[in-house]
């Protein structure tokens, strides 16, 4: 194709930068790389670098570490594409990252995907004031991917699930992670209480992004310019995409995300929106040690380990003095 998206390279090259500035070239054919610079988006499952080329216009560069990241970036792709669809319908209002070419790696190790910058700097909660401005664009745009059509989620063959599934997904999790006896007792009462209370989980599924937080939203200017990230997008709890902010944000911030959030979705009746989003970023914590235990990574299990013992010394230290 006259984009590049079937471009193919296969020699096995290192994954240093330099490396990942040549499949850029190979993936989007005319890019002139000018400069590379590391990107801070890296991690154990991608390589990522940002190329500068000669009108210096930026582009983001991954190539997948593991089949499993090839993968879900594959699945990103149509997503993304779809999104981008979505913002010309006016139906969201910020950018996401477009997909401008790929190559193929060697050995059948996926793919590096070659992408348009998204405009801004990632979000800092601790800045964002209470009331107009950046709290209430953060509840808009959040509202907007919660209207989303489920059908854009659906169409690219992600997870869908019912409230029903969710909720037996996320028993299901905490008895593997009870069977590991690492999760404090307390914990793991006060989790099950809240999974078992079934008036909780009457909620519409709606398109998530799946992985919100400071890193994948970006700010110019005083609104959300952008959202990157979206491995993770599925059909599922609305809660998900607002734990980090139940988590994180003050209360005055809050309300007023809150307060645009519920503005911007068109039914909500959802009372237990926000006590979903509290027990979907206590069980972050889990879901962290049972990532250590799957990887026999003993930093991971004692960093999961100490992090619940805190939580549970913040949780119940507080209740037995009110």
């Amino acid at each position: 194709m006259a984009s590049g998206l079937e471009s193919t390279y296969r020699e096995a090259v290192p994954r240093s930068p330099l490396a990942l500035a040549a499949l850029a070239s190979v993936a989007v054919p005319g890019l002139d790389v000018y400069d590379v610079l590391r990107s801070p988006h890296a991690d154990s499952d991608f390589d990522v670098v940002v190329v500068k080329d000669a009108t210096g216009a930026r582009w983001i560069v991954r190539a997948p570490r593991r089949p499993a990241a090839g993968a879900a970036l594959e699945a990103e792709q149509g997503l993304l594409t779809a999104l981008g669809r979505a913002r010309e319908n006016g139906l969201i209002r910020f950018e996401v990252p477009q997909p401008r070419g790929s190559a193929q790696l060697g050995n059948d190790e996926g793919r590096v995907i070659v992408y348009s910058e998204t405009p801004g700097s990632p979000l800092v909660l601790a800045g964002v004031e209470p009331g107009p401005g950046l709290a209430e664009s953060i509840g808009t745009t959040l509202a907007q991917i919660h209207e989303l059509p489920i059908s854009i989620v659906e169409e690219q063959g992600l997870p869908l699930y019912s409230a029903e599934d969710y909720r037996e997904r996320r028993l299901a999790e905490l008895d593997a992670g009870i069977q590991t006896g690492k999760v404090p007792p307390r914990l793991a009462d006060r989790w099950e209480h809240q999974l078992e209370n079934v008036s909780w989980w009457r909620f519409e599924p709606t398109v998530v992004h799946g992985d919100m937080g400071e890193h994948q939203l970006l700010v110019a200017e005083g609104q959300v310019s952008g959202i990157v990230d979206w491995m993770d997008a599925r059909v599922a709890d609305p809660a998900d995409d607002l734990a980090w902010l139940a988590a994180a944000a003050p209360q005055d911030v809050l309300d007023s995300i809150f307060e645009a959030y519920n503005a911007g979705r068109r039914e909500l009746r959802d009372p237990h929106l926000l006590d979903r989003a509290r027990l979907a970023s206590e069980l972050a914590l889990l879901r962290w040690l049972m990532y250590g235990v799957r990887t026999e990574n003993q930093d991971v299990i004692e960093d999961g380990e100490g992090m619940m013992l805190d939580l549970e010394a913040l949780l119940f230290d507080e209740s037995s003095t009110e």
